[in-house]
């Protein structure tokens, strides 16, 4: 007997000595890796892309655009990337894309931009917009701009409408079908988990927390959303339309018949497009290298010279300042992302981490004016609270303080807008969403059915505190009701002292209504529409610096690790091969879920109240 236990033992022993063998091995294979990359990062130089004339620019729209780029997330795309996933950019900054286009327009090598939107992502209708503006002052210095797609979603074809000739493959496609707002609904699932979710709300349109007590939309999101939907899609169509030299009634015999047209074409969708007067050439890739051909040099690799927009971008460099730049500085900062409490990183907007950045714009006696960009659908009612404290701060030092809203800027993005001096919107943003909500959810059943039970004892019937594990209670459900009311009460204060609105008016545009910029100016929560460049303008002008002033970004600045870790991210996509993408269908799937549990109250606030609205950010 003991001689089988001692068997036994020895062999868990050897076991455990293997196990240990193939840990320490994986390991020092994966450190030997990172420093393979390091030493390439180092040692690796790339050459200064050149410029022959007669170039074509390739204009390409990779990832998000967004107006602040999230920090690198970098082991794990290291690791995503070793593993043969797609190394693309996620995402790209709108105005690096504006300042390509602007270079470009005034740089004579460049004939002409092909349009490369093939893996273009989420993108504002407002930011192409404001991209389709640069391409068309591009083609008024005598320039064309080419569109050749296989196959074009409706954020392409935006872009693509404002290209001189628009190419489409033979087995291509234009997919307009117009705009829909679809969430996933959770509360059957939180039926079967046994969550509680305790559901406090002021007003009537507040729909961001419809995900979580209902398995459907509700009749007033539904109106509303289909009020502020047709404001867009009319928006949309109206561009495309004038850049085309098409008729309204094209465009809508081709989003609600296509049965009808594509029988008229044979069923060929390509001929389709090309009937609608949506494209003008349908060719084969070949075809549209020899017509890039015909427009630029030759050259060996692609028939044709020409220069990517990354490489192009390098090439620029920072934007030069003059010799005598003036001293007059209009600072310009980006909101962008959901509202937490503290310290966050780029893309998500932290209410410590963005009054810092107020207040460091405060004391810079070279800021005269400062310029909050917000794209956000809002978050903790507490950090929007104290962003717009600091906000005040700022404005009581004398500067002028301008909002420009981006895509969105609603309920929480409101909130910090409603003290500024002038708020700029794009006639497309989607605004107001003014109300309040609270939302805790409690795990005491869910708990209950693997057997776990919670119990005790306390000094006050408010003893237990907020213990997820033990149902509200009446007394915390009464108080935080209470205090969902009171935030109400000052969310409409705010907005009524800061835009100048009576009670009576501002009653009609509460409770958690949305409005497009248009309609918002009309209402009073906007003052003027423009874009970025024009909310500058005005700040400008209200420092009295018209005439001599310079823009300003005002960033956290980045660590020396998160700069290390994004140089050998960026190197590394050299050294790491890409074998396909995965299948379209999941990864929209998965992307839509991720989408509608970030927009969900996840214990963000302290006090579990939020100024949070359920709208998107890309349609």
């Amino acid at each position: 007997m003991k001689d089988l236990i001692s068997a036994v033992f020895s062999i868990f022993r050897y076991a455990g000595r293997f196990l240990t063998l193939i840990r320490n091995t994986v390991f020092n294979v994966f450190f030997l890796l990172l420093i393979i990359i390091c030493i390439a990062t180092f040692f690796t130089t790339s050459k200064t892309p050149t410029l022959p004339d007669k170039s074509i620019l390739i204009l390409s729209l990779t990832g998000d655009i967004v107006e602040e780029k999230q920090p690198i997330s970098s082991i794990g795309q290291l690791l995503d990337e070793m593993g043969n996933e797609p190394a693309e950019d996620t995402e790209i900054l709108l105005q690096d894309i504006l300042n390509i286009i602007d270079q470009a327009t005034t740089d004579k090598r460049i004939v002409a931009i092909l349009l490369d939107m093939d893996k273009m992502a989420s993108a504002g209708i407002d930011q192409l917009q404001v991209i389709g503006q640069a391409l068309r002052r591009f083609k008024t210095s005598g320039k064309q701009v080419i569109a050749a797609e296989d196959y074009y979603s409706q954020k392409q074809y935006y872009l693509a409408s404002y290209a001189n000739t628009v190419i489409i493959n033979p087995n291509g496609g234009v997919d307009l079908h117009g705009f829909g707002a679809y969430s996933l609904y959770f509360k059957e699932a939180l039926d079967k988990l046994k969550i509680n979710y305790h559901v406090f709300r002021v007003g009537t349109f507040k729909s961001a927390i419809e995900p979580i007590i209902r398995d459907s939309m509700s009749p007033e999101a539904r109106q509303q959303a289909e009020t502020w939907l047709t404001s867009l899609w009319d928006s949309y169509t109206a561009d495309i339309i004038k850049e085309r030299s098409l008729s309204r009634e094209k465009i809508d015999a081709y989003t609600h018949t296509p049965v009808e047209l594509l029988t008229e074409s044979g069923g060929d969708i390509a001929k389709l497009a090309l009937n609608a007067g949506l494209v003008d050439k349908i060719w084969t890739r070949a075809r549209i290298q020899e017509y890039l051909g015909s427009l630029a040099g030759t050259s060996s690799d692609r028939d044709y010279t020409h220069i990517s927009s990354k490489e192009y971008l390098k090439m620029m460099g920072s934007p030069l300042v003059a010799e005598h730049a003036s001293q007059n500085a209009i600072g310009i900062l980006v909101a962008q992302g959901n509202i937490l409490p503290g310290e966050q990183p780029a893309g998500v907007i932290g209410g410590d981490s963005l009054a810092a950045l107020i207040r460091e714009a405060r004391k810079d006696a070279s800021i005269k004016a400062l310029v909050l960009r917000i794209n956000s659908g809002g978050g903790s009612a507490f950090a929007s609270e104290i962003i717009r404290q600091e906000l005040l701060e700022f404005k009581k030092s004398g500067k002028p303080l301008v909002v420009s809203m981006g895509t969105v800027a609603a309920s929480g993005g409101y909130w910090i807008a409603a003290d500024a001096d002038e708020i700029w919107a794009a006639p497309t943003t989607l605004t107001g969403s003014i109300g309040i909500f609270g939302a805790i959810p409690t795990f005491e059943d869910s708990l209950a059915g693997l057997g776990v039970h919670s119990d005790g004892t306390g000094t006050t019937p408010m003893a237990a505190g907020l213990n997820l594990s033990q149902p509200l209670s009446p007394q915390l459900k009464d108080s935080i009701q209470l205090s969902v009311e009171f935030g109400y009460r000052q969310f409409l204060a705010i907005v009524g002292k800061g835009r100048n609105i009576d009670n009576e008016r501002l009653a009609d545009i509460a409770e958690g209504r949305v409005f497009d910029g248009k309609t918002a100016q009309r209402i009073g929560l906007v003052d003027k529409l423009g874009n970025l460049q024009d909310a500058i303008q005005a700040a400008a002008r209200l420092a009295k610096v018209s005439n001599d002033f310079r823009p300003s970004s005002i960033q956290k600045p980045r660590s020396v690790k998160e700069q290390l870790l994004e140089e050998l991210t960026s190197k590394s996509r050299i050294l790491t091969p890409s074998t396909g993408n995965a299948q379209a269908f999941l990864v929209g799937l998965f992307r839509q879920f991720s989408s509608s549990l970030d927009r969900l109250p996840l214990f963000s606030d302290p006090h579990g109240v939020y100024a949070h609205s359920l709208l998107p950010d890309s349609l």
